[in-house]
Order: structure tokens, then sequence, then C-alpha cells
């Protein structure tokens, strides 16, 4: 098994006659028992996020009677949230996804401890918020925050409970014990920037979250009961359409830097090691024009333009040509009335696109992400004037038209 803190040697905290009612289904369980149910309530997990993954396993967590569980997550709860995030309902739309939580948690479970860290993870911060707990849960969708937490876990010798999720496929497993492998023995580099989609690009079905979500939550309760077989040296992998189960086995890397050789003694840039490099600046607009949507004048070389730039060059008449990257079922949902040249396609479409070489091209898709990815494209093709809408569809209709739906 790996390595937990003895709670044998700790003063186990009694059950009240409410919680002995409230569990009585764990009670007569052998396996987790009163001693068992002691345990859970002696225990600190911390959650980092409560999105997807991390609404369903702090919700089972709560359930299970785990005595002080802690929340990362520095976002607000968004109505797009709703069809997967259970932890949040339409009555918190607007408030912070760790006050949401909170909220939903101690009404299952009033007997329990919430800790709220409403802060971004961060190299700065990270050991300082994971010392106090036994565990950590890895309920994140970036890769960046996916090499911190297992980095902080590994420093800290902390358990990592990990999952991930993408459209219908998941992945859990358990990562930096004395025993098994950590994250970078199974990634040892991050894939380029951009080469993989987020969930808010690519989709996901809302029903997969759960799945894989309770999957870590059992995991995290075997850890600290010391019962059955973690997926420690074991990935787990999930296809919700075929509702197939298979498990890989993963050995620990001995040139690992992180757990092998141990030569990565402290948390590092995660953005710079995951080829996310801060955007320059250039030009004479305003990085205040772009702030709200997360964007500056120039990014790798394209220039970025807001979306009242692009309306105030339609209200003019300019002549531009301005195309759409997403996919037709996107389109279906909202569009701007641009040809549709899904990013994909680009490259087999460049000839068609061609007569737009000597124009002024704006690309957009959902939220500027493809599109930049697309404006690159372009540009290498020989393209002399293109250009990104920073924010896409959503920047429009959060800024520009109200009405438009937004996904």
């Amino acid at each position: 098994m790996p390595t937990m803190p003895d709670l044998k040697e700790v003063a186990l905290p009694e059950l009240s006659n409410d919680e002995i009612s409230r569990y009585s289904r764990h009670l007569i369980l052998p396996e987790v028992g009163f001693e068992g149910q002691q345990k859970l309530k002696a225990a600190k997990v911390l959650c980092v996020g409560t999105g997807g993954l991390g609404a369903p396993l702090a919700y089972y967590l709560a359930a299970a009677g785990i005595g002080t569980l802690g929340l990362v997550d520095f976002d607000v709860v968004d109505a797009s949230n709703l069809q997967r995030q259970i932890i949040h309902s339409t009555s918190t739309v607007g408030q912070l996804k760790v006050d949401s939580a909170e909220k939903k948690l101690k009404d299952l479970n009033p007997y329990m401890n919430v800790v709220k860290h409403n802060v971004m993870l961060r190299s700065d911060n990270a050991l300082e918020i994971f010392k106090d707990y036994d565990i950590i849960a890895d309920g994140t969708d970036n890769f960046q925050t996916r090499y911190l937490v297992n980095d902080a876990c590994v420093l800290l010798n902390k358990p990592n409970a990990y999952g991930s999720i993408f459209r219908f496929e998941g992945q859990a497993s358990v990562f930096a014990t004395e025993e098994g492998p950590c994250y970078r023995c199974l990634y040892p580099e991050p894939p380029p920037p951009g080469l993989v989609p987020s969930c808010a690009e690519g989709g996901v079905l809302g029903i997969l979250p759960g799945l894989v979500g309770v999957i870590q939550a059992t995991e995290v309760i075997k850890l600290i009961l010391g019962i059955g077989e973690p997926l420690v040296g074991r990935l787990l992998l999930v296809d919700s359409l075929s509702m197939s189960f298979r498990t890989l086995k993963l050995r620990k890397n001995p040139k690992c830097p992180m757990c092998g050789t141990h030569e990565i003694k402290e948390l590092i840039d995660y953005d710079q090691f995951c080829g996310i490099a801060p955007p320059t600046t250039t030009g004479p607009l305003e990085v205040a024009q772009h702030a709200a949507v997360g964007n500056v004048a120039v990014q790798d070389g394209i220039p970025q333009i807001t979306v009242e730039e692009l309306k105030a060059k339609r209200d003019r008449g300019d002549d531009f040509v301005l195309i759409d990257v997403r996919e037709p079922h996107e389109y279906r949902i909202a569009n701007l009335g641009a040809p549709l040249y899904p990013l994909g396609e680009i490259g087999s479409k460049l000839g068609e696109l061609a007569q737009y070489k000597d124009k002024e091209v704006l690309l957009h898709c959902r939220s500027g992400a493809r599109s930049q990815k697309a404006a690159l494209e372009l540009k290498a093709a020989g393209f002399s004037n293109v250009k990104n809408v920073a924010g896409g569809i959503l920047a429009w209709a959060e800024k520009i038209d109200p009405t438009m739906p937004k996904y």
C-alpha cells in the first residue's frame, strides 16, 4: 500500500450518535467499520479544482465523511458549467466556485470542515497550500497545473489521486507515491501548446466527469482506509461510448527528474515548461483594450483585434475578409455570417483561400485559440495581412450582441 500518515498514532476523533446513524452503511462493512470511519473523519483531502472532476469528487468525499475537505479554485460559476459540474446550481451562477461548492457540501454534510483557497494554484503557493493535507486530488484541466500538482506532491510526499477527461474518454491513476510512478513518468514532456484542445474547445460528455470523479473519490477513500488495490502503477482508461475500462501498467522511471533522480528540487515555471510564453506587445493599441479577453496587440507575431474593433470595421465598410474556423455544429449554434473553414481543413483549402492572400484576413473561432493557430498557418503560407479576433464569438456575444447564445 502507498505511504499514508499513520492514523493509528493519531487520536482518532469520536463519532456522535448522529454521525453513527449517518455512516451506518459504512460501519457495518468490515473493511471500514467504526475505526475506518474515524480515519475518514480525521483525514484532510485537498481537491484542486471544483469543476467537472472536482464537483463529483468533492461531493462524494463529503458524503463519505471526510473530516476536512480543501477546495482550490479561483473561478466563478457560469451557466455553461451546470451541464456537468453538479456541485453548483442555477442559483449560484456568478458566485465564486469555492463558495458555491461550500454551500452544497455543508448542506449535504454539516459534520465536515470545508477550507476554501480562492486562489490560482501557482509555484509560489502550492507547497504552502498542500502541506496541511494528507492526499491531493487533481481535478484540473490543463497541463501546467497537472505538472505543478505532481511536482508539489512528490516534493511533499503526498499521494496524488489523478483524473483527466476529454470528450468521451477519461483517465485515472494514483501518482507520487513512494512505490509507484509520478505523472512525469507517464508524460515526461508536455504536448506542444494548442495540440490538445481544452474541454471548452473540444467539448465533454456531461456524465463523463461523474464517472472519473467518482473513481478518484474511490481511490482517495481506499488510500485513507488502507484497503483494496489503489491505482498505483496503473492507468485506468475510461471510454464512455463503448462503456469499456482498460488498465495499463505503469513503471516508475528511474531517470525521471522528479521522482527518480530527484534533480528537480523545487517548483518551476510551469507555463514556460509547457511552452506557454507570455505574449509580447507592440504597436499603438493599448494593452487595456485587450485585457478583458486576456490578449494583447500582437501574439506570436499575429496582430490581435478586439470584437469592438471588428464591429467598427464592419460599420465603416472596411475592405477585409472575415473567416470562421470553428466546426459546422458550432456554426449552427451561433455565427457572424462569415464563411466557414474549419481549422483542420485550412491546409487542404489553401488553394481556395489564395484569393485572399493580399487582403486583410480576420479569423475568429469560439474564444480565439483555434483562430490564432489558423492565423499562424496562413501566415506561414504567405498571407501578408492576417489578424486574430481576440476572444472570438464568445467576446462578440458578451460585448456586442448579448442576444447571441454562448456555448
